[in-house]
This record gives C-alpha cells, structure tokens and sequence, in this order.
C-alpha cells in the first residue's frame, strides 16, 4: 500500500501535461501511486498518460468513456486509489520538489491527521511566482492537529482540493464525493474541514499553481458559473444534516456572501444579459441561509447596507454605492500617490542639485543590511577607518529604529531624507553590502566598496536565474546596473571571488582580503568572552551552543527546523542554546510555546561575531555563519535534514554534506545523537575543520579590515599587512575547552 494517492484528472491540457506528471515523478520521495484519469480529452492527453504509464510502474490511467467533469473524475480515481492518503493534482499545475518528503514528514510529525493541510504559489506566465496572500494562516506554531474549532482561520483559504493531503480511511468514513458543475470544490472542502477530527498544516509551498494566460474555467465567461449557488446548497444540506455543527453556520454563511459576490464583482465571468438574474439568485441565497445572529462583515460595501442591499435584490442601488465606493478609493489613492510624487520629485531636484557641488574628499558614507543597525563587514570597515584615517569623516544610514547601535560620534543619517541624497551626492566613498537605491547615479571620482554578506553556499546574482522559488520578483537587469556601480568587491577566499566575478560580472576590483566583520574573532580573548557570555546570562559552567538555520526560499516565514523544546531537553543541564533567526525573520519567526529557560532567543541580538565568540559550538544547516564561525575552530555541525529541497530550490555551489566543517546529520534524531556524544568535538569532526578552515579563511587573520582601509581609503597598494598563516593564528578561546 503506498503512502499517496495523487490523483490527477486530465483533459485539454495535453501543453503542461509533461510537466505535471514530471513533476510528480521525479520526488524524493518515491512511495507513491499516480492515477491520471483522462476524461475522454479530445486532444493527445490520453496519449501522453499511456507513454507515461509505459515507462513508470508507479501511474495507473483510466480513460473514461465520456467526458464528466472535474468533480466525477476525481470521484473515479479516488475509487481506484489504494494509498494512505489523496492528494490531488490538476494537471496543469505541479508539485514544487521535495514536497511528498515534506508532507511524508509532517503527517509523521502530527500523528496521522484526518487532514492536512499546505501552502501554494501562483506561477504566472510572464514568469512571476506569488505566494498564497493568507499563508500566513499555516503558521506551524507548536499547536497539536485538532479540529477546525482549533484553526477556525483556515476557512479564510481558497476552498479547493488540491492543498490538503486526505486520509482515505476518513474520506471513505465521510462517504465524500466531489458534486458535479464548476466549483465543485465548494462541496468537497468545507464539509471535510467540519468533519475532520484532526486537521495539521504545513507551512511550505507544495504545489505551484499555474494562471494560465487562456483557457481557465474561472476566466471564461458562462452562464456555468451559477453552479455556485448548487454547490452552496450542498454545504448548507451538509449543515442540516449535522445539526451538531450548526455553530458554524454564520462563518459558512459569510464565506458564501463574499464568494457569491465575488464572482458577480468579477468582470468577464458572467454574460452581461444573466447578470440582472444572477443577483436575484444571490438575493434568494441569502434570505434563504442567513442565520439569526449577525454573520461576519462583508467586504467591498460596508457590511450593513451591503447584506441589506443584497436581501432587498436592489442590484441598481448595490452597483451604484459600489461604484462610489470604488470612486472614492480611487481618489484617495491618488490624493496620496499627488502629495507622494510632489515630495520625491523635491528630492529629485535636490539630489540633481547637489550632484553640482563638489565631492567632500573627506566623507564616508557606510550602510549595512539594507539600513539596519551597525554591524557586518562595513561596521569594522568604519571602525577602522576612524582609527586608521581619522582625517575622514563617517556617517551610517539607518533609521531611528538602530541609532542606539551608532559608535558616539557616527553621523546618522535618515534614509531618503534630504541629508542622505546629499551624502549620496557628494561623499568620496560609499560602502554597503547590498546596494545603494536604483536613483543614486555614482559621480566621477567617488569609490563604491561592496561587502557582500558572507561566503555563498547558495546560489546568488545571474546564478539565481532558472530558480524561481528563491529569485521570484528580482530585476537581473537592475542588479547589473548597481553592479556596474561598484569600484571595489570584497572577497573573503578564492571560492567567493570566482562566485562573485560569475554571478556578478562587471568592471571592478576584487579585493581578496578576508572578512574585516571577523577581525574581532581573532582579536577578542578570553575576559571579552566571559563578558559576552554574562551579558547575554549564559552560565559560566554551561556549554553554549549556537543554533542558527537558514532562510528557506521555498518556505514562507521562518520557524526552526529543529524542535528548539526537545534539543534542550536532550542536551540536558550544563547546555545552553542561543537560538538565531536567519536575517530578516528577527521578531517573526515562529518558536513553539514552553521554551525552557536553557533556549535564549537571541535573533535580534545585534553582533552575530559576539554569539560566536560565547557559543562553544555551532549547529546550523546552510547558513553563511558557518564560514565565518570556522576562523574560530571551533566544533561545528551541520543538519542537513531537507538538504533536496534546499538545493532544488535555491541552487548551491558545492554539497556542504559532502565537504562540511564537522558531523552532518540527515534527521533531528541524528542530529541529537551527535551532539550527546563525543561526535560533535571528536578527532574527525577536528580533522573536518581543520580542511574547512583552511579552504575557506586563507585571509582571517584578524587584519582584514586593516588591509581593505589600507587600500581603499588611503590608497596603499602594496602596503597592507601581511596575511598571517592558520597555524599562527590564535582565535578567541572557547569559554569550555
């Protein structure tokens, strides 16, 4: 018996066919049935099902003698399915990889729910990949599977089959079918969100959900689309059916109002002489199932008047106060975009001014994490800067949000503010590690210093193209465009140089120097981390480890891949674990409830290179921080347990779990096991580093940023201290040996 079902019903879509049931072959994992029902497809659809069955065992086709509909044939696959659960699958859209892997691991995770229940993103056909807007409503927040009463939010999602995976012992106890008509999901859906005893979800993108540009049945104008009241009908005749769930019966009925009238506010899906009835038959819908109390308010007209207009079947009235709505929205939109254009056009002409003054020989303008707080590599650049030219004078972009992180005496300077399109005007050196706005036009004579973020596991710049999860919305042509900006790239090691000159190819120098953003790594000894480690309340008997995961593209959000509650429980007293979010997911990341006291959320925390030095060990998947902790030697370990996906989506390099800096583990058990032995610091994972280190720190020295100052800002080439070799260097000791 496999563990899925995937269902796909199949007709006229002979151009995606290919790639539908490709992307379905070709998971990770393999435990699996395809029945593909080609519902008597008058094109070479039943022709490409039958090559396909021919050469993997795996797809079972059924053609039907007629054609009957999207509803009737899944009802016919579902009767030969045989797996643990349905999933379904239109047979224009795809499974994103890794998918079945991950839904196999959630239902293992939630205890075999009834339902569960995924996230989606629109591919469009010019190229552009939108998440589900409400994904947000898939938070994995550390609740158990239970009944919609536990996730009453998850009624707000598209009602349709094909983001759940169904256990087909529940399905079969439901006696669940799919009606005949359009929006047969309708019927299908909301009744088997009541019925499940258990429902979990998941939040990542497993299906990709194609907006073709023709042929979409809800972009086709018919008189078919007033099978949405019949299917309605259907839900309201399950609810009578089972008066114990008649509590639900306000929520249902504010579903149906906003879909009902969705469909009537949509240009193009109704013929315009059935628009008058189609009205009426709204109005019949909401008498007829309009519970006692009040339902939910409505969207569009204000609630009120619009449930009122709609009983009354005032279609003239609801059109016209819709149309004053949609009017006054419009105006204003455009009294804000007026005043927003006047002050940008202000800004405009003072910045074009401005670029008519001199150059200030003297200033140096720095921004790190796209106007965060001080830190990263152009933090020890103006550090240094200060100590080794202090004729120049420095100044950090970033918002009021991080001024308290400003060293006394740096200049801040408010982005888009009229002092900051000065000092991008007129300042001799520019430095960032992501780029300066698309407006700023670099000036002759000024030198632009770009940081980068880290050495790159994954894929970054033009090696993005041809990964749509992790570059979906990113210009190329613009990036080239800053890129050609840039005097100076800054290199911590060969590996990011080649990467860099590839993924970022334009006229500039590279500058192989090291990270200057590790120096204190080098430099800080043993009292700076005793004071670290009392800052951040770390026992100074404990052995700290330093959890920080990476960003998922594939994934929406953030929350840790690891359960944060049973590592320290595992690791038991005498361990601390400092729990880092990636960048960007500070404050948002989703933790579990019940943290022990052992577990420091120290995401926002504003020097990663402080965390280093406390943390006696690193675990991390695919995180840049590994680079950087290596110069430390000390023990790393590497969970690697949806290294697939990972890869699938974002594109990588190398294959860290081939040539890591210490123990890989493929699961959280393995992961555990490492790390309550002598795995994790034995003489392998030493001897791991040790290759780690030397290929990726050749320049870590300590002297880094020294070396960048020399060259830059004081025009020494040539004259910059020599790289000092790994076996004479001393990193900061750890606090636990």
């Amino acid at each position: 018996m496999p563990r899925f079902s995937v269902i796909v019903p199949v007709h006229k879509v002979q151009a995606y066919l290919h790639e539908c049931l490709e992307s379905v072959l070709g998971q990770s994992f393999s435990d699996f049935e395809v029945i593909a029902v080609d519902d008597r497809s008058p094109d070479a659809s039943g022709a490409i099902l039958d090559a396909f069955a021919a050469r993997d065992r795996r797809v079972t086709v059924l053609h039907l003698k007629e054609n009957v509909g999207l509803g009737p044939a899944r009802n016919a696959g579902t009767a030969r399915a045989t797996g643990d659960y349905l999933l379904f699958l239109d047979s224009d859209d795809t499974l994103a990889p890794g998918s079945l892997q991950a839904l196999a691991d959630r239902l293992k995770e939630t205890a075999e729910p009834d339902m569960l229940v995924y996230d989606y993103a629109r591919t469009y056909w010019d190229g552009r990949v939108v998440r589900n807007q409400r994904a947000a409503l898939l938070a994995q927040d550390g609740r158990p599977a239970g009944p919609l009463d536990d996730r009453p939010e998850l009624l707000r999602l598209l009602p349709v089959a094909w983001n759940k995976a169904y256990r087909r012992e529940f399905v079969q106890r439901c006696d669940a079918a799919f009606p005949p008509g359009w929006y047969e999901d309708v019927a299908w859906t909301y009744p088997l969100l009541l019925a499940a005893r258990s429902i979990a979800v998941l939040d990542r993108v497993c299906v990709l959900y194609r907006q073709r540009r023709r042929g979409s049945i809800l972009r086709t104008t018919s008189s078919r689309h007033f099978d949405v009241f019949d299917q309605y009908d259907r839900v309201f005749a399950f609810l009578d059916r089972n008066p114990a769930l008649d509590g639900w019966r306000p929520a249902l009925f504010g579903r149906m109002t906003d879909h009902l009238l969705a469909v009537y506010n949509t240009p193009g899906r109704l013929p315009r002489s059935s628009r008058g009835l189609y009205f009426q038959r709204c109005s019949l819908h909401f008498r007829r199932y309009q519970p006692q109390e009040h339902g939910p308010r409505p969207h569009g007209v204000p609630g009120r008047t619009r449930r009122l207009l709609v009983r009354l079947g005032a279609r003239q009235v609801f059109d016209a106060v819709r149309a004053a709505n949609t009017l006054r929205r419009r105006l204003r939109r455009l009294a804000k975009d007026t005043a927003r254009a006047a002050r940008e056009a202000g800004l405009r002409l003072h910045y074009r001014i401005q670029r008519h003054r001199p150059l200030d020989p003297d200033l140096a303008v720095f921004a790190a994490c796209r106007y965060g707080g001080y830190g990263g590599d152009p933090a020890a650049l103006e550090a240094a800067v200060r100590d080794l030219a202090p004729h120049l004078r420095t100044a950090w972009i970033t918002t009021p949000a991080y001024a308290h992180t400003l060293p006394r005496g740096v200049r801040r300077l408010q982005p888009g503010s009229p002092a900051y399109w000065t000092a991008l005007a007129r300042a001799a050196y520019l430095v960032n590690d992501v780029n300066f706005p698309h407006a700023y036009r670099k000036r002759r004579g000024q030198v632009n210093l770009h940081t980068h973020q880290g050495t790159p596991l994954g894929r970054t710049g033009l090696d993005l193209q041809g990964h749509p999860a992790a570059s979906a919305g990113r210009d190329f042509a613009r990036m080239l465009a800053h890129t050609d900006r840039w005097d100076f790239c800054l290199s911590a090691n060969r590996h990011s140089t080649v990467v860099w000159e590839r993924a970022y190819p334009a006229g500039y120098t590279t500058l192989e120097h090291g990270r200057p953003g590790n120096d204190v790594l080098l430099r800080a000894d043993a009292d700076d981390v005793r004071r670290i480690r009392a800052d951040l309340g770390i026992p100074a008997e404990s052995t700290a480890i330093l959890y920080a995961p990476a960003h998922r593209d594939y994934r929406r959000g953030f929350h840790p891949p690891v359960d944060l509650v049973r590592l320290a429980r595992e690791l038991g007293p005498g361990h601390v674990v400092l729990y880092r979010a990636p960048d960007g997911h500070a404050g948002t990341a989703t933790l579990p409830e019940g943290l022990p006291d052992t577990v420091l959320d120290v995401s926002a925390h504003p020097s990663v290179q402080e965390l280093c030095l406390a943390a006696d060990a690193l675990v991390t998947d695919y995180s840049p921080l590994m680079f950087d902790y290596a110069g430390l030697d000390r023990p790393i370990v590497v969970h690697a347990g949806d290294w697939t996906a990972y890869r699938a989506a974002r594109g990588t390099y190398f294959d860290i779990t081939a040539e890591a800096p210490g123990p890989v583990a493929r699961s959280e058990d393995e992961l555990l096991s490492i790390l309550t032995t002598d795995t994790w610091r034995g003489p392998r994972s030493a001897q791991l580093r040790a290759a780690f280190r030397a290929h990726f720190c050749p320049y870590d020295d300590g002297h880094a940023a020294e070396r960048v100052v020399r060259r830059v800002f004081l025009g020494e080439d040539g004259g910059e201290p020599a790289v000092l070799p790994l076996e004479r260097r001393t990193p900061a000791p750890p606090a636990r040996p």
